[in-house]
C-alpha cells in the first residue's frame, strides 16, 4: 500500500500547521515515508515530545516556528512555500485547558483557522486543504446514537464551541470563495474520534495519564470513568486525512458536503473504565481512584463513518486491543532507548501493509 500511496504523494509540497504536536508528528512521519516535501508551521515543541524524540525536525524541509494567530508571518511562509496541499492541525486541543483559558482557545481555534483560509484563497498552487476539527463539534441531543456529518453542530464547553465555530467558518469560506466556479481549491473538515498513540504527553488525557502511572508507579487519577468515547489509534484518522486530501486533489467535481467523520467500529466505543481495565491486563497499574470532575464533558460520543467508508474506501484496521498493544510497545521502546523514529515508522508500515 505504501508504494501505491507514493505514486500520488511523491514530491508533493505539503504544508502542515501544528506539525510539532502529537498528531502532527505522526502525520509528517507518514508523509516522509510517502516521499512528500514537508513544510511545517507551528510553535516549538516541548523538550519532552514525540517531535523531538523522533527527531522529526529533520524530516521537514522548512520548520517555521510561529503562532497561527500571526497573520503576517503565516502569509509570508505560505506565499514562500507555495504548497500543493495543506493540513491544518494547529489548535488548542484540550477540553480542560479550554476552561482555564477560553480566550486563547477561541482565538487559536477560530481566528487561527480564519487566518489560514484567508491566506490560501490567494495562493494558486494550493489545490487541497484538510482542516482537522474534532468529534466534539456536535450538539448533544441524544444518547448512544453515532453522529453523522449532517447532524447539528454545537458545543457546551469552550473547546467544543470553538471547534463547532471553526466548522461554520470553513463552510462560509467554501461557499463564498472556494466553490468550483471561483477557485480550484477544495477544502474539507475532518472529525476523528479520541486518538491514542505513542508519544502523547497531553495533560488530563487518559492514555498519557495511564502511561505516566505505569512508568512512575504512581496512582492513576481517573476522571469520568463511565464516559464512552470512540477510541482509535492515531494512525487511523491520519490515514483518512491522507486519502481525503488525495480525493480532493484529484476529483473533478466539488462536493458541497465538506465534512468527514473518521471514527472507529462500534467495538471501540467503550468507557474510560473499560479502557483502563484493558491496559491493566497487560501492564500493572497501581490502585486507581476517581477525582471529581468540576468541568462539563459530554458523557457519550460516537461517530458514524459510513460516508468515508463509501467514498474514500477508508475503514478502521486496528481494534482497541491492538491499539493498546501498539502504545505499550512504543512506550517500552522509549524506555529501552530505542530509535523512536524507526519504532514509529515501523508501526506505520505495519498498519499500511
Amino acid at each position: 500500500m505504501i508504494n501505491d500511496l507514493r505514486k500520488f504523494w511523491r514530491n508533493k509540497k505539503v504544508f502542515v500547521t501544528g506539525h510539532t504536536g502529537f498528531k502532527g508528528t505522526w502525520l509528517i512521519i507518514c508523509l516522509n515515508l510517502l516521499k512528500a516535501k514537508i513544510y511545517g508551521y507551528s510553535l516549538k515543541a516541548p523538550k519532552i515530545s514525540i517531535f523531538n524524540q523522533t527527531k522529526s525536525f529533520n524530516l521537514v524541509k522548512k520548520n517555521y516556528y510561529s503562532n497561527i494567530n500571526d497573520f503576517k508571518t503565516l502569509k509570508q511562509k505560505l506565499q514562500t512555500t507555495r504548497p500543493h496541499i495543506v493540513f491544518h492541525l494547529a489548535a488548542q486541543p484540550l477540553v480542560t485547558k479550554s476552561y482555564e483559558d477560553p480566550i486563547k482557545t477561541f482565538t487559536t481555534n477560530i481566528i487561527g483557522t480564519l487566518n489560514l483560509l484567508e491566506v490560501i484563497r490567494k495562493i494558486k498552487s494550493v489545490k487541497s486543504v484538510v482542516i482537522i476539527t474534532t468529534d466534539k463539534v456536535y450538539k448533544i441531543k441524544r444518547k448512544n446514537l453515532p453522529f453523522t456529518e449532517n447532524d447539528e453542530l454545537g458545543g457546551n464547553d469552550p473547546y467544543s464551541a470553538s471547534k463547532a465555530s471553526t466548522e461554520i467558518v470553513v463552510k462560509s469560506y467554501i461557499k463564498s470563495f472556494f466553490s468550483a466556479n471561483k477557485k480550484g481549491i477544495k477544502v474539507s473538515t475532518a472529525r476523528s474520534g479520541n486518538v491514542l498513540g505513542g508519544g502523547d504527553y497531553s495533560k488530563n488525557r487518559i492514555l498519557p495519564d495511564i502511561i505516566n502511572s505505569i512508568n512512575k508507579q504512581k496512582k492513576l487519577v481517573i476522571r469520568n470513568p463511565k464516559h464512552i468515547r470512540p477510541w482509535q489509534h492515531v494512525i487511523e484518522p491520519i490515514f483518512g486525512y491522507l486519502i481525503l486530501a488525495e480525493f480532493l486533489f484529484t476529483k473533478k467535481k466539488y462536493n458541497k458536503n465538506s465534512s468527514w467523520n473518521f471514527g472507529p467500529k462500534n467495538s471501540n466505543f467503550i468507557s474510560v473504565e473499560k479502557l483502563v481495565n484493558k491496559v491493566s491486563k497487560i501492564k500493572k497499574i497501581k490502585k486507581t481512584f476517581i477525582k471529581k470532575n468540576n468541568y462539563f464533558e459530554t458523557q457519550t460520543l460516537k461517530l458514524n463513518s459510513k460516508k468515508a467508508k463509501k467514498f474514500l474506501k477508508w475503514q478502521q484496521k486496528w481494534d482497541i486491543d491492538q491499539t493498546i498493544s501498539k502504545i505499550i510497545e512504543w512506550n517500552e521502546s522509549l524506555l529501552n532507548k530505542k530509535n523512536m523514529r524507526e519504532v514509529t515508522e515501523n508501526q506505520i508500515k505495519e498498519y499500511l501493509k
